[in-house]
This record gives structure tokens, C-alpha cells and sequence, in this order.
């Protein structure tokens, strides 16, 4: 049970006036804005006390835009607690001065390239992406790994070639869930959970299940080997707002998780729903 205001640690917000966003076009029924009062409505009856925002992969060159505009959300709107944004990293060292730019902004708690997207199954092991993952702890910034479950062999060799960086990993890797494939990604997992700068977000599962026909049973395997390998203490609540109302509601995953995790005491519940994201993302509540 969630008797308490919940942080989301995995929120998009969108412009669609302000940015573009290519990736949409698949995608018609997001094709509005989307704001912290939309996010609210859709979360009632529980509370949204805060969240926060990662980046919307906003068409090229407007990722500091991105930044900019969601740090001066922050600033309005007390429910924004903190931010994740973009930056190409495969720029290599050559990116130190944009890394320095958006460190300087409030909200900016971290940094995250969409790793998904990319077609070079080498991708994260270039030399100039590492070398900039590697200054991120310089700047007191983490990153977020946004990955397909076939390319976590080699984000793990990433993470193991970078003990400094704080890494966060969204949608528990996105396993294979709409074909029920949990192997070798529990093992990833496993590997994963074993390295101390590596945190897991459980969140983005209904949308790598089967967008109509998901169910709890489902999902469950996942969520429980997630939990077991990463224990109560470096898991986040994440809803992957709005992109995972392709898949259902706002409310469905909110109450899946909750009815997963019932055998938590009170304290590892308020760690998931909440502390674990203050703790990764150092924010002020």
C-alpha cells in the first residue's frame, strides 16, 4: 500500500510548440503537450509529490534547449524536482564544455544519450564515449542507460570500464516481455546488480509487453528478479509517463508495482515510491 506522496524518478514532459520530436510520428496519441498537472490528474487519487524529468530526445541540435527550458520549469513548479538531459556524448572530450554548461543548471542531475537508438552495437564502447561518460563525475552528474536487453553484454563491459560514474538503468533494460524471454537478461541482471555505482529504475516494462494484452502474472518474473538482485535499497519507481500510456494507464502500472512489491515492509516501500529517487538523483525535499 502507498499511503504516502510518491517521487516518480522517470517523467517525460513535452512541448511540442517549443521542440520537435521526430520519434513521434510512430507514436500519434503523444502527439500533445504533456505537463506535471496532466501527470497529476492521471496519478489521482495518490500524489505526485515530485518528479523527475528525462529528456524526450528532442530533434537535433535543440537538447540544450531542452535542458534550459525544463530548468526554468523547475523554477516555476515545485513538483519538478530535478532533471536528466541529453547530451552526445560520442562527441568525446570535445563535449567537457557543454557537460560544464548544463551542470550549472539547478535542476540538472544527470545526463542521458539514448543508447537504444543506436544501430553501432559497438556504440558504447568508443573510446570518445567513454571518455566522456568518464568526466561526467567531475560535473556531479549521472547517467541514465537506456537500453534494448541485446545490447546489455556490452553495456555491462561499459559499466565495468567505468567504476567512477554513478549509472542508472532505466526499464530494468527493457527485456524481451512480449515474447517472454527472460534469458540471458536475468543474468545481465545479475552482472549488473553486482557493480555498487549501479542503481535500476522498474519502469518502461508495460511498453516491451504486449501493448494491449499485458497482465500482472506477466510481468511479475521481471519485476521479482530485479528486486532480488538489486535488493530494496537501489530501485527506483519509474513511470515512464507519458510514453507508457501507449500501453495502458498511469494508474495500471502504479498499482501493478504496488501489488508486486506487497510483501515490502513500509520502509522499503518508501524507498522504492520515493527515497531511492532522492538518493540517485540528490534532490532537495
Amino acid at each position: 500500500m502507498i499511503d504516502f506522496p510518491i517521487i516518480d524518478s522517470h517523467i517525460h514532459l513535452l512541448d511540442q510548440k517549443r521542440f520537435g520530436y521526430a520519434w513521434s510520428s510512430g507514436a500519434p496519441a503523444l502527439k500533445r503537450d504533456w505537463t506535471p498537472d496532466d501527470l497529476a490528474a492521471s496519478a489521482g487519487p495518490y500524489e505526485i509529490k515530485g518528479l523527475v524529468f528525462v529528456e524526450v530526445d528532442v530533434d537535433m541540435p535543440q537538447y540544450l534547449d531542452e535542458a534550459e527550458w525544463v530548468d526554468e520549469l523547475a523554477g516555476r513548479d515545485s513538483r519538478v524536482l530535478g532533471a536528466v538531459v541529453c547530451l552526445p556524448l560520442e562527441r568525446g572530450r570535445a563535449i567537457e564544455p557543454e557537460i560544464e554548461k548544463i551542470a550549472k543548471l539547478a535542476s540538472v542531475r544527470g545526463v542521458r544519450r539514448l543508447i537504444q537508438n543506436q544501430p553501432d552495437p559497438e556504440y558504447v564502447l568508443r573510446q570518445g564515449f567513454l571518455e566522456a561518460i568518464r568526466l561526467l563525475p567531475q560535473y556531479g552528474l549521472s547517467f541514465d542507460v537506456c537500453i534494448f536487453h541485446a545490447q546489455a553484454a556490452n553495456t555491462l563491459k561499459m559499466m565495468r570500464a567505468c567504476p567512477g560514474v554513478a549509472f542508472v538503468l532505466d526499464h530494468i533494460g527493457k527485456p524481451g516481455i512480449k515474447m517472454g524471454l527472460l534469458d540471458p537478461w536475468r543474468q545481465h541482471i545479475r552482472e549488473m546488480a553486482a557493480l555498487p555505482n549501479v542503481v535500476c529504475k522498474l519502469s518502461g516494462l508495460t511498453t516491451e509487453a504486449d501493448h494491449r494484452g499485458w497482465t500482472r502474472d506477466q510481468l511479475r518474473p521481471y519485476i521479482d528478479h530485479v528486486v532480488e538482485c538489486f535488493g530494496p535499497d537501489r530501485i527506483l519507481y519509474g513511470g515512464d509517463w507519458p510514453v507508457s500510456e501507449l500501453a495502458g494507464t498511469y494508474l495500471q502500472w502504479l498499482a501493478t508495482l504496488d501489488w508486486a512489491t506487497a510483501g515490502f515492509s513500509p520502509a522499503d516501500k518508501r524507498k522504492l515510491f520515493r527515497d531511492n529517487a532522492v538518493k540517485a538523483y540528490r534532490l532537495e525535499v
